[in-house]
């Protein structure tokens, strides 16, 4: 991002330094000197309309060229924009008309601008009144015949879906870290009152229940920056397919945020449902964590589908050369062998015990397994369902949940391993709580794997899509009362 000098009286945004344009030093309005003051313009990230939410591509917001070519002439509307009333620079995204230059139809894609509040057209609602995050200046904004100029266009007439995808990746992979920050503040919290507090004749933190509060949250924690630096040192090292990661960070950090938040609460008691202590804010901002770049449960799909298309594409050719399984014994060959070996060396719990400190074989091999076992449940489900797998919702959410164990498994082996390696004074405390996660997560992923095919869940899966229709179309629960009413 560039620096630039501010002139005297106005801003000084051109169209040429637009894309790399965020900060101004210079004078301020009055004309007053500044000795290379920093101000600094706020940016909106415009996608989400009254009717287009988690499906993106569904917006309608339209942006028209001009007969020259020159501009285009944006209309619609943005709401729950962060900094909408107080941005001087929006990215939005609208739908335009594009022409396939090999048929010559013309059909509405999915464009990204880059607009300017001083191009005129562009309005603000009041600040939203919001359950928590109460200091972000959240809002609607207004777009009416807005004149935008052609070069203000990101990746090309059509290509915004792809940069609204984007961005939402690269906001995910954050969260992990900046919501175990989150999580060490509530168990601070915890910890401080449950040491100190007095009930029966005993320091409360002495008792089972509220060990186990402390315990899960900690590990919690552990997993959540154990997984944030993970994907965090992949791109360091140059990965530029994270997605599924970033995703699986975002999803777990943000729920096990909520649950450190929420179990702090609990074992505070009353003092913890007070303002003074600070934890009931704390919970409010937490719950947006869950929604925003991509609700968790669209992520949940996202994963899952995500990991079986890759799965996919393998079977499409292995399907193709079971055909002529003369002319491609080597493709058949090679993808049994591979199954089989997988299968041997799980077996022999050889396959991630000799990457991981020997202390933590035995974790290494449950993870093995879950891999293996996972593995299998993908193909035998693409086999069972081809393309209308993404219509099983129910047995995605099960697939989803499993890789985000299996995520979390790798990501606290490698961890433990390095500081058991490296001799830090946390070593073995680090290795119980990766042994603990390990072995409850492998309870887990058998459970949830078995769900996406045993026939008794199969069915309650059908019971409760009947049962959420017919409360759907009687408008609530639809149960007599127990006394009439």
């Amino acid at each position: 991002m560039g620096v630039h000098l501010r002139p005297k009286g106005g801003l000084g945004l051109s169209n040429s330094s637009m894309h790399d344009l965020w900060r101004y030093v210079g004078a301020n309005d009055l004309g007053v000197a500044l000795p290379w003051g920093l101000i600094s313009l706020l940016a909106s990230f415009c996608l989400t309309e009254p009717t287009s939410g988690s499906d993106a591509s569904s917006i309608r917001t339209r942006a028209v060229p001009t007969a020259d070519g020159k501009h285009y002439i944006l209309n619609g509307s943005k709401i729950w924009i962060s900094n909408g009333g107080l941005s001087e620079i929006f990215t939005v995204f609208a739908q335009t008309p594009v022409t396939d230059e090999a048929t010559g139809e013309t059909r509405d894609k999915v464009t990204a601008f880059i607009v300017e509040r001083s191009f005129g057209g562009v309005n603000n609602g009041p600040p939203e009144k919001k359950m928590g995050i109460k200091a972000s200046n959240t809002t609607e904004v207004f777009f009416e015949d807005c004149k935008i100029p052609a070069e203000n266009i990101l990746n090309g007439v059509g290509g915004g879906f792809k940069v609204a995808m984007n961005i939402l990746n690269n906001g995910r992979f954050g969260m992990g870290a900046c919501l175990s920050g989150t999580m060490g503040y509530c168990i601070g919290k915890a910890v401080e009152f449950a040491g100190a507090r007095k009930q029966f004749g005993r320091i409360i933190g002495t008792f089972g229940s509220i060990q186990e509060k402390i315990a899960r949250m900690i590990m919690m924690q552990y997993v959540t920056e154990s997984m944030a630096y993970m994907v965090s040192a992949n791109m360091d090292h140059g990965s530029t397919e994270f997605q599924i990661e970033a995703a699986i960070s975002k999803i777990y950090a943000s729920e096990a945020a909520w649950y450190c938040a929420d179990e702090a609460i609990q074992i505070l008691g009353g003092m913890g449902f007070m303002r003074e202590t600070g934890l009931e804010r704390v919970m409010r901002d937490l719950r947006i964590f869950r929604i925003f770049e991509g609700t968790n449960d669209i992520l949940r799909l996202f994963v899952a589908l995500t990991g079986i298309q890759y799965a996919g594409s393998h079977l499409k050719e292995l399907q193709k050369a079971l055909k002529k399984p003369t002319a491609n014994f080597g493709m058949i060959f090679d993808a049994g062998a591979k199954r089989a070996k997988r299968q041997v060396l799980v077996n022999g719990g050889q396959s991630m015990a000799e990457h991981v400190h020997p202390t933590l074989s035995g974790s290494a091999g449950q993870t093995s397994k879950a891999v293996e076992d996972f593995g299998a449940t993908v193909e035998e489900l693409l086999v069972k369902f081809n393309k209308g797998i993404v219509d099983e919702q129910f047995i995605l959410h099960r697939v989803a949940e499993s890789a985000i164990d299996i995520y979390g498994m790798v990501a606290v082996l490698s961890r433990a391993s390095r500081s058991l390696n490296e001799h830090h004074a946390s070593a073995s405390h680090e290795a119980m709580i990766c042994e603990v996660f390990c072995d409850e997560a492998a309870g887990r992923i058998k459970t949830n794997l078995q769900a996406t095919s045993q026939s008794n869940c199969l069915e309650n899966y059908k019971k409760m899509a009947t049962i959420s229709q017919e409360v759907i179309s009687s408008g609530g629960p639809i149960q007599q009362h127990p006394l009439g009413f």
